[in-house]
C-alpha cells in the first residue's frame, strides 16, 4: 500500500476548476508581502517568481522592474529629493494685494479721523511752515509767469505791426516824391522800434523760460517729495494709532503676538517717515539757494532790458543781452530753404 505523501504548504493553496490559482488569495499574498517589505521598496519594483507544485525550490522574490500593462517594463525612478516648497506667483500677488488693501484701509481711517478731529497727527511746525511758504510762492510765481507770457504775446504782435508799418512807409516813400523824406523818416523809425522790440522780446522770453523751469520743474520736484513725505506721515500715524490701541488693551497669549507684529510695522514706518522728513528738509534748503540765485539774475535782466527799451537806448539794450549770454534768433532762420525742401 502506497504511503501517503507528506503534506506540504503548496497543497493547501486552493485552485479553481481550471487548475489556476484563485485570484483573491494571490492578491492577499501580494498585499501581505507589500506590508512586510521595507519602506521605499514597493510592489512596483518587485517581481515574484513562483514555481510549480512539484518543484523543490522555494518561492523567490526578485528585485527588478515590474512589467506594467502592454508588457513594457517601468523604468526605475531615481532618488527622491525633498525640495523646498515652490512659491506660487498667484499666492504672492494675492498676499501683496492683501497687504496693500490693509495699508490703504488704515491710512483712509487715519485721514477720516483727522478730518473729523478725532485722531491725532504728527506735526513738524518748522517744516510745515516752510512747505506752506513754498506752496504760496509757487502760486505767485505762476501768476508772474502768466503775466510775462501775456506781455510777450502782446509785444510780439506790436513788433509785427511795427515791421509791417515800416514796410508800408518805405513803399510810399518811393512812390510819393513830394513826401519822400517824411515817409522815409517814419519808415526808419518803425523799423528801429521793431528791431529794439525783437531784442526786448528775446530778453522777456529768456526770463519766461528760466522762471518756467524754476516753477514747473525745480519747485514741482520738491513738492513731489513733499507729497511722499505727507503719505509717509499718514502711514506712520496710522500704525502708531494701532499700536497705541493694542497697548491699551489686555495682554495675553492672543494679543502679545499682535502687539509684537504691530511694533515691528510701526518701527518700519517710523524709519520711512524720518527719512522722508530729512529728504524734504534738504530739498527745501537747496531749493531756496537755487531760487535766490536764479531770480536775482532774471530780475536784473528784466529790469535792464525794459529800462533800455523805453529809454530808446539801443546800445544798452544789446549790452544787456550780451551780459546774460542771450542770442537772438533771426526771423525765418529756422525755416528750411527751398533746396532743403526738395
Amino acid at each position: 500500500m502506497a504511503q501517503e505523501s507528506p503534506k506540504n504548504s503548496a497543497a493547501e493553496i486552493p485552485v479553481t476548476s481550471n487548475g489556476q490559482l484563485e485570484d483573491s488569495h494571490e492578491h492577499s499574498f501580494n498585499r501581505d508581502l507589500k506590508r512586510s517589505l521595507p519602506v521605499g521598496l514597493g510592489l512596483a519594483e518587485t517581481k515574484i517568481t513562483s514555481h510549480g507544485f512539484d518543484s523543490t525550490k522555494e518561492g523567490v522574490v526578485e528585485a527588478g522592474p515590474f512589467p506594467g500593462k502592454g508588457g513594457r517594463a517601468q523604468q526605475k525612478s531615481g532618488p527622491v529629493v525633498l525640495a523646498d516648497e515652490v512659491k506660487n506667483p498667484a499666492m504672492e500677488k494675492l498676499e501683496l494685494v492683501r497687504k496693500w488693501s490693509l495699508n490703504t484701509y488704515k491710512c483712509t481711517r487715519q485721514i477720516i479721523s483727522e478730518k473729523l478731529g478725532r485722531g491725532s497727527r504728527t506735526v513738524d511746525l518748522e517744516l510745515e511752515a516752510q512747505i506752506d511758504i513754498l506752496r504760496d510762492n509757487k502760486k505767485k510765481y505762476e501768476n508772474i509767469l502768466k503775466l510775462a507770457q501775456t506781455l510777450s504775446t502782446q509785444l510780439f504782435q506790436m513788433v509785427h505791426t511795427q515791421r509791417q508799418l515800416g514796410d508800408a512807409f518805405a513803399d510810399l516813400s518811393l512812390k510819393s516824391l513830394e513826401l519822400h523824406e517824411e515817409f522815409g523818416y517814419n519808415a526808419e523809425t518803425q523799423k528801429l522800434l521793431a528791431k529794439n522790440g525783437e531784442t526786448l522780446l528775446g530778453a522777456i522770453n529768456f526770463f519766461i523760460a528760466s522762471v518756467n523751469t524754476l516753477v514747473n520743474k525745480t519747485i514741482e520736484d520738491t513738492l513731489l517729495t513733499v507729497k511722499q513725505y505727507e503719505s509717509a506721515r499718514i502711514e506712520y500715524d496710522a500704525y502708531r494709532t494701532d499700536l497705541e490701541e493694542l497697548n491699551l488693551g489686555p495682554r495675553d497669549a492672543n494679543t502679545l503676538p499682535k502687539i509684537e507684529q504691530s511694533q515691528q510695522l510701526f518701527q518700519v514706518h517710523k524709519e520711512k517717515y524720518d527719512k522722508m522728513r530729512n529728504d524734504v528738509s534738504i530739498k527745501l534748503k537747496f531749493l531756496e539757494e537755487n531760487k535766490v540765485k536764479v531770480l536775482h539774475n532774471q530780475l536784473v535782466l528784466f529790469h535792464n532790458a525794459i529800462a533800455a527799451y523805453f529809454a530808446g537806448n539801443q546800445k544798452q539794450l544789446e549790452q544787456t543781452l550780451k551780459q546774460f549770454h542771450i542770442k537772438l534768433k533771426t526771423p525765418g532762420a529756422d525755416a528750411p530753404s527751398w533746396l532743403e525742401e526738395q
